[in-house]
């Protein structure tokens, strides 16, 4: 396993791979991230793992403080995953030169990014760049938070020759969407963000045959929020292939979005 630490030496170590597939990672690495790795070890030739807490995606800099960091156990795990690349920059050489001016189109506003003022402006900059450094032939992305997959696979096809292959979410045995902020979940909240998801599970069972699925939508937000007294952005069914709400279960998702306690979760269902 090759660590690499600045855009100089990525050029060098990159010149002649061919068939690179990239995972994207803001750290603290764990199953989900794994069984992407897996899925690139599988289809290219070379995988390449970034570390870049990226702060442009965080439109709260609590956030960013909080994040959980663990570069050396990050490290362990990838070298037990005999990664061949690992790239982990420092801020100023990701973001040296022109500032880029992106914008969301009006539509696209629904969602994270109705809640998270520059959050996705932030991720399709830094994909942006790290894409143009990598050069990679193929990208995976975790479906886990869908509409950062979707509005960055618009954006990347648009610029460059890469494909952005979406990987199927990874679930605890509690059934928790696996992501980095569950660990900055006490046991507690845990279990109610496993219950959240049963809810939900249960609930689309029922509804899915139903007409009015909105309306049934509304009422059960209301419900979790007296049940579980957590604070929801949003829950709402949207069209997997354009975001827009949709009122069939026909390639369509619940999305939600949360707070336990002061750690916002997402997930689709």
């Amino acid at each position: 396993m090759k660590i690499i630490l600045d855009s100089t030496e990525l050029k060098k170590k990159l010149k002649n791979v061919r068939n690179l597939g990239f995972v994207p990672t803001m750290g603290s690495i764990h199953k989900g991230h794994e069984s992407l790795i897996r899925r690139s070890k599988n289809i290219c030739n070379k995988t390449l793992v970034s570390i870049f807490i990226n702060p442009t995606q965080f439109n709260n800099k609590k956030d960013l403080k909080n994040y959980p960091k663990n570069l050396n156990k990050d490290l362990s795990i990838l070298k037990r995953l005999k990664i061949d690349y690992v790239f982990v920059p420092e801020v100023n050489d990701i973001y040296s030169g022109k500032k880029k001016n992106i914008k969301l189109n009006k539509d696209d506003l629904v969602l994270c990014a109705r809640y998270r003022k520059g959050h996705f402006e932030g991720v399709l900059d830094v994909m942006d760049r790290l894409t143009k450094l990598i050069c990679p032939d193929k990208i995976f992305m975790g479906e886990k938070d869908y509409q950062q997959y979707y509005l960055v696979k618009r954006f990347l096809k648009k610029k460059y020759k890469v494909k952005v292959i979406k990987c199927r979410t990874l679930r605890a045995i509690n059934n928790v969407a696996l992501s980095s902020r569950n660990l900055l979940l006490s046991k507690k909240n845990l279990l109610v963000a496993s219950k959240i998801v049963e809810e939900l599970i249960k609930f689309k069972k029922i509804i899915s045959k139903k007409n009015s699925i909105n309306k049934y939508l509304s009422l059960k937000k209301i419900d979790l929020i007296k049940k579980f007294k957590i604070k929801i952005e949003y829950l709402e069914l949207r069209n997997i292939e354009n975001l827009k709400k949709s009122n069939t279960f026909k390639n369509s998702k619940i999305f939600i979005a949360y707070y336990l306690d002061k750690v916002r979760l997402i997930d689709n269902l």
